[in-house]
């Protein structure tokens, strides 16, 4: 499935370097690409989002070790946070991979250990 993304032509040059191309949203999604690459599990999250804090703890009792990644809260970092949803397609936080696939958010996690299925995605 291939997202349609804006043309740049379609992009007055005016604002053409707060749409896309800045380098600080790049360097989110490079460091979360990083962050799969490495690790079994990773939970991507913010502040105040009480989600992201109950993934962290249902991977916790699991006894499963997991990487966490944390941009912003309500009132921060919120192009950040818009630049992992558009080059994920989730929309909402947690954003959680498992063995480098997105998993979806806390439910799905939740869902995915309850079920077993988590288990057998990291054997």
């Amino acid at each position: 499935m291939a997202r349609r993304i804006l043309e740049a032509a379609a992009i007055h040059e005016a604002i053409v370097d707060q749409v896309g191309g800045v380098s600080d949203y790049q360097s989110t999604v490079d460091e979360v690409i990083q962050a799969v690459a490495q690790h079994a599990i990773v939970v991507v999250g913010m502040k105040q989002n009480p989600f992201p804090k109950k993934a962290c703890k249902l991977l916790e009792a699991a006894g499963l070790d997991y990487h966490y990644l944390e941009y912003g809260s309500y009132f921060a970092e919120w192009k950040r946070r818009g630049a992992l949803k558009m080059w994920s397609g989730w929309q909402t936080f947690p954003m959680v991979f498992v063995k480098g696939r997105l998993v979806g958010g806390f439910s799905d996690l939740k869902a995915l250990a309850d079920s077993g299925e988590l288990n057998q995605l990291l054997s």
